[in-house]
């Protein structure tokens, strides 16, 4: 099994396509900046350049994990070490009967979609609690997560 590095780079794109609709002021876009106390002034003060190359990084080092997340299969070549040249034969027979088992984008997306409740939001709830956020942030926020997790899932464990 190797890593699809086509994959994984169309999840990170992924994250800013979703992000790009997400945060529409015609869809949450106002209302996440009101929940944010952002302002106009504050987002054209920004280096967008540096902001979207930071996002894109971060965006593939999440979808690099997205595959131990939504692809069964890794734990198996987790219990061989990591090194399948060294395997058993009975390793080879089981990815020869498993191998491609619940490697459909339907599959990672809910895998996808439980790390985004499971993971992301307890996340971004627990920092916007002590930054005194309210739950429309927590709410617009993670819900981008939970999506974007969906769609990242679906694409790195679909694409075979």
């Amino acid at each position: 099994m190797e890593i699809n590095f086509l994959a994984i780079i169309t999840a990170a794109v992924s994250a800013l396509v979703v992000g790009f609709v997400w945060y529409n002021p015609k869809v949450f876009g106002n209302a996440w900046m009101k929940a944010a106390g952002m302002t106009e002034e504050k987002i054209k003060g920004g280096n967008m350049a540096k902001i979207f190359i930071m996002a894109f990084i971060f965006a593939f080092l999440l979808a690099m994990a997205m595959q131990m997340l939504t692809i069964h299969q890794i734990g198996a070549i987790g219990m061989v070490g990591g090194n399948i040249e060294t395997a058993l034969p009975s390793y080879t027979a089981f990815m020869a009967d498993y191998g491609t088992a619940f490697r459909t984008f339907k599959h990672g997306a809910l895998h996808g979609t439980m790390s985004g409740v499971f993971i992301a939001l307890p996340i971004i709830g627990t920092n916007a609690l002590f930054e005194r956020k309210g739950a429309k942030y927590i709410l617009i926020n993670s819900g981008y997560w939970i999506v974007t997790m969906a769609a990242m899932g679906a694409i790195v464990c679909g694409w075979q």
